[in-house]
Parts: structure tokens; sequence; C-alpha cells
């Protein structure tokens, strides 16, 4: 079992990350087609209204809508970009080291957080 001093996790702890990894990406995907599928819904139920004031309301609403479901988007798209990021430090065998302190991020961490690159202690220097 790694702990804190040793410089790197034992193959055996990186395929269990990976393993989790991979579910978080499958997860994340799915979860961004989702969000992607909302942002392109014209939004149209079929129901015309008369009413200048609903329909105003309804097209402010939509675009909120739009512009909420794009932020989402993007910042799943960067979640997916760091998970595949930490895919690579797997191979490379770096996963888990922190970038500042050069110490193995706690297992714990690691299973929350599976693209973190920096342990509770550096992010508490920061």
């Amino acid at each position: 079992m790694a702990t804190d001093t040793t410089n790197r996790y034992s193959d055996k702890d990186l395929e269990e990350f990976k393993a989790i990894v991979k579910d978080k990406i499958q997860k994340a995907e799915h979860d961004l087609q989702l969000i992607k599928s909302a942002y392109m819904n014209d939004f149209d139920n079929g129901t015309d209204d008369t009413s200048p004031t609903f329909k105003a309301f309804e097209e402010g609403s939509a675009t909120m809508s739009k512009e909420a479901n794009s932020a989402l988007a993007i910042r799943q798209e960067k979640f997916i970009r760091d998970l595949k990021n930490a895919l690579i430090r797997i191979e490379n065998k770096t996963y888990g080291v922190c970038r500042v302190t050069g110490k193995l991020i706690k297992k714990e961490r690691l299973k929350l957080v599976p693209h973190a690159t920096l342990s509770i202690e550096a992010k508490n220097m920061q």
C-alpha cells in the first residue's frame, strides 16, 4: 500500500484509478449529450399564445435556459478533458502525484476527485 512518502502509486492502484476515471468519463460524456440535446432544443412545445407579455417572458426564459445550458456544456467539456488528462497521467505512472509538493494525493481524495492534481496540503497553500 502506498503512503505519502512514495513517489507513485502501484500498478494495481493505477488500474483501480483507471477504472474509476473511465467510468466517470462515460457518465460525463452521457451527461454532456443530455445537456447538448437540451441546448439544441428549440423550446417549441407547439402551443401558440397570443399574449405578448407571455411570449416575451417565454423567449427570455428560453434565452436564459440556452445560456445556462451552454455554460453547463462548457464546464462538462472541461471536466471530460481533465479526466482524459488523468488517464494520460495514469499511463505515464504520474497519476496521483501532487504537482506542487510531489507527494502522493490521498486515495480518498482521488476517488472523489479523480482528476485532482493537487493535494489538500497544496490546495491550502494557495
